[in-house]
C-alpha cells in the first residue's frame, strides 16, 4: 500500500506516530470517453477564456467569488500554509459509543500504521480502545480540506474513518413531497414485520456482488472476441395495487425458499459419509475439468484488469 499522509494520533498529552493507508478502493471497470465516429479519446484543456490560450498547473490559482466576477485568490503555500497548524496531527477531542453515530456522518476509511518509534503507544491506544469499546472523535486537515474523523479500532488495526460536519449533513425538511404521519394499518404492519423478521441475516458483506459489474465485464469480453452482446430482457414490474396481498404473496415466497434451503440442507446431512465423500471427488474432478478447459479458453479472453490503489 502506498502511504498517504504521515503524522500522529493524540489524545491528552499522549502522541502517536502514524503513517495513514487507504482502506478502501473504487472497484469500478476504467472506461474512456472517445469520439464516436473516430473511436480515439477526446482531450480536456485548461483554457483561459480571457487569453484563449491553454494554462499550465503552475499558473493556476484557486479564488473565492465574493461577488459575481469578483474573487479573492490563494496560491498553493498560503493554503498549505492556512492547513499547517493541524495538517500532522489527528486530534482526539473526545470518545464516545459507535451506535451514537449515524452512518450518514462517515465518508472515507483509511488504515494507520505506527511509525517505528511509536509502535508501544500504538498497540496501547489499540487494546485501551477495544477494552473500553468506544471510538475516538477527531479534527483532522487532510488533503487542504478540515473534517471531523472517528478513531476506532477495525479487525485489531487502529483506523480513522473521515466525517462530515453537522453543518453538512442537509436537513430533512429541504426534501421535496415527504409524507406526514399518517395511520398505518395494523394488519399490514403485522404482516412487514413478519416479512421483515423472515429476511432478518447476519451482515457477511462477502456474499453481496457487484452484478452490474460483472454484466459489463462479460459484455466487454464478448465484444473483444467479435460476439454480439446479448442482453435479457428485464422484467416490467407491476405496480402495486393491493398491498396486503403484496406482503403475503412476499411472505410466502420467502418461507418457501427458506424451506428449500433447509430441506437441501437435511438431505446432505441425511447421505452417509461414503457417498458425500464419492460426490465430493466427483464434484472435484468436474471441478478440475472445467478449470482446464476455462484456462485454456481464457489465453484468448482479455485479462480483467485489477483495480484501487
Amino acid at each position: 500500500m502506498q502511504t498517504v499522509w504521515k503524522g500522529a494520533v493524540s489524545f491528552g498529552l499522549v502522541n502517536v506516530p502514524v503513517k495513514m493507508f487507504t482502506a478502501t478502493h473504487d472497484n469500478d471497470i476504467p472506461m474512456k470517453m472517445l469520439h464516436k465516429e473516430f473511436n480515439v479519446p477526446i482531450q480536456y484543456h485548461r483554457t483561459c477564456p480571457k487569453c484563449e490560450e491553454n494554462v499550465s498547473w503552475n499558473e493556476i490559482v484557486k479564488g473565492y467569488e465574493y461577488e459575481p466576477g469578483h474573487y479573492v485568490t490563494f496560491d498553493k503555500k498560503e493554503l498549505e500554509k492556512l492547513a499547517s497548524e493541524t495538517s500532522r496531527e489527528i486530534r482526539i477531542l473526545d470518545f464516545v459509543d459507535l451506535e451514537e453515530i449515524d452512518p450518514i456522518y462517515f465518508q472515507k476509511t483509511y488504515y494507520l500504521a505506527p511509525e517505528e518509534s511509536g509502535t508501544h503507544a500504538y498497540n496501547l491506544l489499540v487494546q485501551a480502545l477495544t477494552d473500553t469499546k468506544k471510538i475516538g472523535i477527531a479534527n483532522i486537515s487532510l488533503r487542504s480540506k478540515s473534517s471531523l474523523a472517528a478513531v476506532r479500532i477495525i479487525d485489531g488495526v487502529l483506523s480513522m474513518s473521515t466525517m462530515y460536519y453537522a453543518e453538512e449533513i442537509r436537513p430533512k425538511e429541504q426534501i421535496p413531497n415527504l409524507p406526514g404521519e399518517a395511520e398505518v394499518d395494523e394488519r399490514e404492519l403485522e404482516m412487514a414485520k413478519m416479512l421483515i423478521e423472515q429476511l432478518a441475516a447476519p451482515f457477511e458483506p462477502e456474499k453481496y456482488e457487484d452484478e452490474y459489474r460483472e454484466r459489463l465485464m462479460d459484455a466487454i469480453e464478448d465484444k473483444v472476441e467479435g460476439k454480439e452482446v446479448k442482453l435479457a430482457p428485464e422484467e416490467k414490474k407491476t405496480n402495486v395495487i393491493d398491498l396486503m396481498e403484496a406482503l403475503k404473496a412476499s411472505l410466502k415466497q420467502s418461507q418457501d425458499a427458506a424451506g428449500s434451503k433447509k430441506e437441501a440442507s437435511g438431505t446432505e446431512a441425511a447421505k452417509p459419509a461414503a457417498k458425500r465423500t464419492s460426490k465430493a471427488k466427483a464434484s472435484s474432478r468436474t471441478s478440475s475439468k472445467k478449470t482446464k478447459a476455462t484456462s485454456s479458453k481464457a489465453a484468448a479472453k482479455p485479462r480483467r484488469r485489477k483495480t484501487g490503489s
